[in-house]
Order: C-alpha cells, then sequence, then structure tokens
C-alpha cells in the first residue's frame, strides 16, 4: 500500500468500449464490478464504428448498451466517457440521459464532449460512413456549449420554453419526466482544447482529459483553473479525472501511474480494460491494482 500524503481520496471506475467484444463479454465485467465496492463506477464509449482493430467488427451504439447494463446493475455510477455531442440533437440527447438515470435509479453520470478529434481519422470517418456532419471546430465547440445550456434547462425548467441560440433554436422546448438526481445528474465534460476548457469551467462537475497522462491533465488544468477564476467559481468544485490502461502481465506499472494520478489530487480514476476479459478481472483490478495504490 502506498502512502499518499495529504493527497485526495480517488474513486475509481472502470471503462469498457464496447467495441470488438459482445454483449455478454461486457455485461459479464459489469456485473461482477456491481459487487465489488473498490469500483465505484463503470464507463462505455460513444462511438459508432469500431476506431481500433477491425474496421467491420462489432460496436455497440452507446446510450443504448448503457441503459440495459443500468437495468442489469444495481449500485455502480455509470455513464459514457464521453457523448459525442455531434451524434444527436441536445432535447433528444436529454431525454435520453433522463431515461437512463430514471432506469438506474439515479445513478447516471452524464458524460458529453464536442465530439471526435479531427486528428483521428478512424472515429471521423463515423460521421460520413451515418450522414452526419462534422462540423468544424469553431461551430463544434459553439454547439456545444448551447447544448450543455439547453440539456441543463431541459432538466431542471418546470414550464416549456424557447431557445433561440446561435447554433441551437427550440419552440416550446420541455421534458418531462426529470432526471431522478437533482438539480441533474453530474455533468462529466471530456476536452482538451482551450475553448472546450471555457465550457468545463461553466458547465462541468467533473474534468476527464482524453488520452492524457499525469503530466498533461496537470499542465491543462492550470488553464481551467485560470478560467474558472474569470468566471468567478471555484476550480477545486471540478473533480479531474484520467484513464489509465491496465496492464493484466504487469499491474505494477498501472499501480505506478495510479499513485502518480493521486498525488496530483486526480481524484476520479478510471482504469481501462481491453479486450478479451479476463475471468474475475473486477476482483483482481481491487485486489492487484485499487487496494494497493491507495
Amino acid at each position: 500500500m502506498t502512502d499518499h500524503t495529504d493527497a485526495v481520496r480517488p474513486h475509481f471506475g472502470i471503462m469498457t468500449a464496447p467495441m470488438q467484444v459482445e454483449y455478454q463479454d461486457v455485461l459479464r465485467v459489469w456485473r461482477e464490478a456491481d459487487t465489488v465496492a473498490e469500483i465505484e463506477h463503470a464507463w462505455l464509449f460513444d462511438h459508432l464504428v469500431p476506431i481500433h482493430s477491425d474496421p467491420k467488427g462489432p460496436i455497440y451504439e452507446g446510450w443504448t448498451l448503457l441503459s440495459a447494463l443500468a437495468g442489469q446493475t444495481e449500485r455502480l455510477r455509470l455513464g459514457l466517457m464521453v457523448t459525442s455531442n455531434r451524434f444527436r440533437p441536445p432535447a433528444m440527447l436529454a431525454k435520453i440521459a433522463a431515461t437512463v438515470d430514471v432506469v438506474s435509479g439515479g445513478r447516471l453520470e452524464f458524460g458529453i464532449g464536442v465530439g471526435s478529434r479531427p486528428t483521428l481519422p478512424t472515429a471521423r470517418r463515423e460521421y460520413e460512413m451515418n450522414g452526419m456532419p462534422y462540423l468544424d471546430t469553431p461551430d463544434a465547440v459553439g454547439t456545444f456549449a448551447e447544448a450543455c445550456t439547453v440539456i441543463k434547462r431541459l432538466w431542471t425548467e418546470e414550464e416549456p420554453f424557447d431557445f433561440d441560440g446561435t447554433y441551437i433554436k427550440l419552440a416550446g422546448a420541455f421534458a418531462n419526466p426529470k432526471p431522478v438526481q437533482r438539480p441533474h445528474p453530474p455533468i462529466v465534460i471530456g476536452g482538451t482544447a482551450s475553448p472546450t476548457l471555457r465550457v468545463v469551467a461553466e458547465h462541468a462537475d467533473v474534468w476527464n482529459l482524453p488520452g492524457g497522462g499525469v503530466d498533461d491533465i496537470v499542465q491543462r488544468g492550470k488553464l481551467l483553473d485560470r478560467y474558472c477564476v474569470e468566471i468567478g467559481r471555484d476550480p477545486a468544485s471540478i473533480a479531474r479525472s484520467i484513464g489509465v490502461p491496465v496492464s493484466y502481465t504487469d499491474p505494477g506499472a498501472t499501480r505506478d501511474t495510479v499513485g502518480r494520478a493521486i498525488d496530483a489530487g486526480i481524484a476520479h480514476i478510471i482504469l481501462s480494460l481491453s479486450s478479451p476479459y479476463p475471468a474475475d478481472v473486477a476482483h483482481w483490478l481491487a485486489d492487484e491494482v485499487i487496494r494497493k495504490s491507495v
């Protein structure tokens, strides 16, 4: 066990990317994780075609699968890391998310981001394959910022409202049922770019730096802190989140990364599992990574 003096208490979760796997494989891991107290949250991602390995391999739609897993678990907090704002109109997304929060009994963590990075061609092509526009970054971020506002209003306002934004226009918008969690589920925003971090400062409860290491999140976090101060928000009110790839053959390397994250004040740690998933992988994680890291 590592001594992390004055470090934050970490909250551990797992990530099972729903590609190149079968539904029963993901379900097995989530059901097992639901019984392991050290694992507090579980995540899928939001892609429509595989972004690694066989481009014709299986991949499941994130929100549909998340709702199914919500109905098959009882304790885990759950979400998508993160929803692509480019895939679904915001009012529809608010309805989908509220439904999952109801199905799960109030366990949704609402992960959202601008959408796939243009530097990842295998992800970008899913828009063309599915007949969806891929907005340039300034428009995509502007739409994302308005979407966060609209979704929160749909979850909280008790009367219909109009919204006349630059990118989003709604007439008589209203959502019922509301999420179980009040005022709304925690908002987890994933992103790296400066314009996205401004949206994080305004709307997020948790910030995840996708694909980055401990040093990266510390450095980008300084910019987020500055944006928070500019709008009068306490930077400490936004938890920092990091994904840590799990090595089944060298758990010590995974523990080292986790330890560095905890020492850096990162409280939200997602252990990313590669497929195929070993038998009893959730208990193994608790024994070999989590308990030996805190």
